[in-house]
């Protein structure tokens, strides 16, 4: 199933380690602190455990919202790099 994983971590260090986690589960970043892709419903529930314990004691607010692949396709998106200006 296609997901989004957003989060708020005010730890740096924690921050970098969560997408990493993400990173690992196969998912795309999609914004800063948000990334998307497919996962099992039981690997949603591994990775939020994961993320809990890394997290310990520290603030963060993680989500992971499933989306059907009816909703997954009807997405929206638009995507561009800075333009940079050639060389004169």
């Amino acid at each position: 199933m296609q997901c989004v994983v957003v989060y708020d971590i005010p730890d740096d260090r924690l921050r970098n380690k969560v997408a990493d986690i993400c990173l690992d589960y196969g998912l795309e970043r999609i914004q800063y602190s948000a990334f998307a892709g497919s996962l099992a419903p039981s690997h949603m529930d591994e990775l939020l455990a994961k993320i809990k314990k890394r997290a310990g004691s520290k603030a963060a607010d993680v989500q992971i919202f499933p989306i059907c692949t009816t909703c997954w396709n009807k997405r929206r998106q638009w995507k561009q790099q800075e333009k940079t200006n050639p060389a004169k």
